[in-house]
């Protein structure tokens, strides 16, 4: 589809704000790539705000092709401290104010709540534009994991000016509505997340790659995929493997992703397969020639990874938690533990391990029902909830006051 035809049948004009966005690979990257793809397929205009990377042009650009934007402003940048990869954006109020009065977009959505956020919002509360924002990470959980716990609380203060700053903020999951209204945070609404089932899926299992791992066909491969970060909760993952591994000798844990943790686990256990950072077809590989899915994660907001576990058809172990709390069941498409029944964790990857015909058939659910978790419907319900309601209620103030002119 050309930017001509675009315009020529554009719905509205929606700006997204992010400190991440694809090609960098992430939950919130990820989810904000599909929501654009969709925005644009419905006939929406939309221009991404970001900060700059390494490798980006000196300027901002339209599109050239790009699946992703219609427009792309990019903004100075700093490194994250701790993540050196991750960039926070600076920009100022009066400069996106400035350009949003050339052509104001019907409404903003700031995904992250970092500098960039910030601007963003006064931006378009200055300007009377709708803004909403989304909240993707659990910021004030991850402090206790970097030796900061003492600064949870102040966390929690900023997210709370943050997004009751916003008109509404938009959550994955019932657990974290129930966060936000717990922090004081409203209003709020529910924004699940998909999954591509045709990129994801057993189809994809490559027996070259598993023989790669070391494996003979009844082996078992234990995968895990996320960022190698000690809010991850690794250290479960790792000892439920370990204790797996003394019964069964020929598993195997394969580990996709990088972090701060991955030099120390690769140096404490040079038998487990590093795969670092994957994407696309060869991300869908490694999940399907996998077996079993360790996600020990009790601080991701959602955990998209799950979802792609899913569709990939793998027996999933994990905590009463985000996608895992909304879209597992236990012992019918995958096993779930409470979030203080670590030993729990551990026993249900021994039992998917121990017991071939729940393995098999949590799999085989797991792939059905991942079937229904359509991006379609959860970009359509973005636009209801964010674009529809508001651009008309907008629409609406325009008409009364023509009227009383």
């Amino acid at each position: 589809m050309t930017n001509q035809s675009r315009t020529e049948r554009c719905n509205g004009n929606i700006v997204v704000i992010s400190e991440t966005f694809a090609p960098e690979v992430n939950g919130v990257a990820n989810t904000l790539k599909y929501l654009c793809q969709g925005l644009l397929g419905r006939g929406f205009r939309v221009t991404v705000v970001r900060p700059r990377q390494a490798a980006d042009p000196k300027t901002s650009r339209t599109n050239t092709g790009n699946a992703l934007f219609t427009e792309e402003q990019l903004v100075h940048s700093l490194p994250l401290p701790g993540y050196p990869s991750l960039r926070f954006g600076l920009a100022r109020t009066s400069t996106l104010a400035r350009q949003w009065r050339q052509r104001q977009p019907d409404a903003v959505y700031v995904a992250t709540q970092g500098p960039l956020g910030v601007v963003a919002v006064a931006a378009a509360r200055r300007l009377g534009i709708p803004v909403f924002s989304g909240f993707h990470t659990n910021f004030h959980s991850y402090s206790r994991h970097y030796g900061v716990g003492f600064l949870a609380g102040l966390i929690c203060q900023y997210g709370r000016w943050f997004h009751n700053r916003t008109d509404i903020t938009l959550a994955p999951s019932r657990k974290a509505l129930q966060a936000l209204h717990t922090m004081g945070i409203g209003p709020t609404a529910l924004w699940s997340r998909g999954v591509d089932c045709q990129r994801f899926t057993p189809q994809k299992r490559d027996m070259g790659l598993r023989q790669a791992w070391g494996l003979k066909p009844l082996d078992r491969a234990f995968l895990y995929v996320g960022r190698l970060a000690p809010e991850k909760n690794l250290a479960m993952a790792v000892a439920s493997f370990e204790r797996i591994r003394s019964l069964y000798p020929s598993a195997r844990f394969v580990l996709v992703g990088d972090g701060p943790l991955g030099p120390r686990l690769a140096a404490r256990h040079p038998d487990y397969i590093f795969c670092g950072t994957l994407q696309g077809e060869a991300l869908a590989r490694h999940y399907a020639s996998a077996d079993i899915f360790l996600f020990p994660s009790k601080t991701d907001t959602f955990g998209n990874v799950v979802l792609e576990a899913m569709a990939s058809g793998l027996g999933i172990v994990a905590y009463d938690d985000g996608a895992a709390g909304e879209h597992i069941r236990s012992e019918d498409n995958g096993l779930v533990s409470a979030l203080d029944d670590d030993s729990g964790f551990t026993d249900h990857a021994m039992k998917l391990l121990e017991q071939p015909s729940l393995l098999s058939r949590v799999r085989t659910q797991a792939r059905r029902d991942a079937l229904e978790l359509r991006w379609t419907q959860v970009i359509d319900q973005f636009v209801n909830i964010v674009l529809s309601n508001h651009i008309k209620g907008r629409q609406n103030d325009v008409k009364q006051s023509l009227q009383t002119i």
